[in-house]
């Protein structure tokens, strides 16, 4: 007789899909949030029946790439099909589109965004459905790119059981860890997210910016310091914070820094307070690591501060 058994991998999935297909997933919004969501929450076993977007073409190429999901013409249609209903639309139109919605009791109301709590769900909270926030740690600027990126993300949870415990269910099914949140950490959260990431965007900016003084193009510049950005991204990964910082601030290189702001002065001067904070802030990581001594910290402290402090 041919063996019956299977791998632990392929019970568990078998086991989530029959479990997961119990709830049914509805999708308002249909950009590159709810459209990642929706199909990778489809390929893991979960049900979404139906979409609905202000642009049709979107909710109906949505509709098209998950099996069984429907573009529907109204919001109100897709919470009536749908037990699970994930809002997935720009931050400022959460608020009109759950206050115009008929919830009922027992149903399940969901928004994506980093900074708002829960508190923009009320209206439905009110009608008896259970609220709550399922907010990907994670860069999606193409469809393609987010469906890539999802896998390991972490993925921010704002909700009361039972539906928390959903979430979680859901976050480790797409590859993800989680965490739970408060309503009032929500912008304190989104605005960490915002430095480390959109920040970072900005400051290759200001780096590739300064090649063109040495008339490097911005491309060709941008492509000489990737693998230096990975390999910093790595280093955080693997040796953690202190210990990954290098460069002139963790060796108490004064002389070094000193040339910087002289240069600066010359052919970037409206990088020089940019400049002089980061390296304000990166002194006391330098010191947790031991690379300086209180005495270096306060000579380098001497050397960036703002002139017009005292």
């Amino acid at each position: 007789m041919p063996s019956l058994a299977v791998s632990e991998e392929v019970f568990l999935y078998l086991f989530c899909s029959v479990k997961n297909e119990r709830i049914s997933l509805g999708f308002i919004g249909a950009g590159t949030v709810g459209t990642a969501l929706a199909i990778r929450l489809s390929s893991k076993g979960y049900r979404v029946v139906a979409v609905s977007s202000r642009n049709q073409a979107s909710a109906k190429n949505l509709a098209q790439a998950v099996s069984s999901c429907q573009a529907l013409n109204n919001n109100q249609a897709v919470a009536d099909v749908a037990k699970l209903v994930f809002i997935t639309t720009p931050d400022d139109a959460i608020a009109a589109v759950v206050s115009e919605i008929k919830w009922h009791t027992g149903q399940s109301v969901v928004h994506c965004s980093g900074t708002d709590s829960t508190d923009v769900l009320e209206p439905a909270k009110k009608l008896g459905a259970h609220t709550g926030v399922f907010h990907p740690l994670q860069t999606l600027a193409s469809l393609k790119q987010a469906m890539g990126n999802m896998s390991g993300s972490t993925f921010t949870i704002e909700a009361e059981e039972p539906l928390q415990n959903i979430l979680k269910d859901m976050a480790t099914a797409l590859g993800g860890r989680w965490i739970k949140l408060k309503a009032e950490d929500k912008v304190a959260y989104h605005a960490a997210a915002v430095v480390a990431c959109n920040y970072m965007v900005t400051l290759v900016k200001l780096a590739t910016d300064l090649w063109q003084t040495f008339t490097i193009p911005p491309h060709q510049a941008t492509q000489a310091l990737l693998p230096l950005l990975r390999g910093t991204i790595n280093n955080i990964d693997t040796n953690g914070i202190p210990q990954c910082l290098t460069g002139p601030i963790a060796r108490g290189d004064t002389g070094t820094i000193k040339k910087h702001l002289d240069t600066l002065q010359k052919i970037a001067p409206d990088l020089l307070t940019t400049y002089r904070e980061l390296g304000r802030q990166t002194i006391p990581i330098a010191l947790s690591k031991g690379g300086i001594n209180q005495r270096q910290a306060q000579e380098l402290e001497t050397i960036l501060k703002q002139p017009d402090q005292k």
